[in-house]
């Protein structure tokens, strides 16, 4: 795992930013290396610490799990004398009790197609909680999302036990490489440094805040329980992340292989659509996409 870590020459806080914790999400990987280049100049005071790849075997396979078939985002704290995802959750789960801040980087890989969100746990310290709600503010992204406190195995999960601030942000997946993702998130982080005062000669950049939600429900915030698909077959969506739809909607087309049939999937409630299945080969029970009510 390639830690780089930023010094200013005052004493202040360290706030620490991951990438990679899935293999297959590229646009974050991107901007922690630029992160790192732009913070040595622009650091005024505290640390930075960046791990562009935290899943190093993900990112070797190009996919969401690493070779040992876990996912380091439900693998923390991890251990090391594991396997390989273990042990790299290990590493960053020891990183995050170190720090002050969290920022964490994903976008929804080549699985799903995500409308641009900054998100957190909704956490029962209140002054954490109110920490957090300023962080995801301050990224710019059009949607800011707190969700249920309760998932383990998160990178967030580790900082929700230890007290420390964090956010998670989501944009896009698929595809080639997006430079307005990269831009995005370099420009995010910039902000939230200079929420703490952490930058020189840095004018942070105007919110987008379209949406402001906060959702005790339980699951809340887990993607792949939505909209769960009625049948195997391929999958062709009819809606586009950021579109406002009504329940009974078309949502998208799946067609059945070797019988030949088609299913009409319908959207489940009145909302945003908050992400889409970009992957056409879908299983029975696997995700379409979800919808959240704003």
């Amino acid at each position: 795992m390639c830690e780089i870590e930023i010094q200013s020459d005052q004493e202040g806080p360290k706030l620490l930013i991951l990438a990679g914790v899935h293999g297959d999400e590229y646009e974050p990987i991107l901007a922690a290396i630029e992160l790192s280049v732009i913070l040595k100049e622009k650091l005024k005071k505290g640390t930075v610490q960046i791990l562009p790849v935290v899943n190093k075997s993900a990112y070797d396979a190009g996919t969401r799990c690493g070779t040992d078939g876990l996912d380091l985002a439900r693998s923390c704290p991890g251990d090391v004398s594991g396997s390989a995802t273990l042990q790299d959750a290990a590493t960053v789960s020891k990183l995050i009790l170190g720090c002050d801040y969290l920022i964490d980087l994903h976008t929804g890989g080549q699985l799903f197609d995500l409308f641009p969100l900054a998100g957190y746990m909704l956490h029962p310290n209140q002054p954490v909680l109110a920490l957090q709600r300023k962080m995801a503010k301050a990224f710019g992204l059009p949607l800011v999302w707190g969700t249920d406190p309760s998932p383990e195995g998160r990178t967030l999960s580790v900082a929700r036990d230890a007290n420390i601030p964090a956010i998670y942000v989501e944009y896009a997946g698929p595809g080639p490489v997006k430079e307005n993702v990269v831009k995005s998130y370099i420009s995010g982080c910039l902000n939230v440094l200079a929420l703490f005062d952490m930058l020189k000669d840095y004018t942070p950049e105007v919110n987008d805040i379209q949406h402001t939600v906060e959702d005790h429900e339980p699951g809340s915030g887990f993607l792949q329980q939505k909209m769960l698909s009625p049948a195997d077959g391929i999958f062709v969506p009819k809606v586009l992340p950021g579109e406002m739809v009504k329940k009974g909607q078309l949502w998208g087309l799946i067609y059945t292989l070797p019988v030949i049939d088609i299913h009409q999937v319908y959207a489940d409630a009145d909302g945003l659509v908050l992400f889409i299945r970009s992957q056409p080969r879908v299983n029975k029970e696997e995700s379409l996409g979800g919808i959240l009510s704003v």
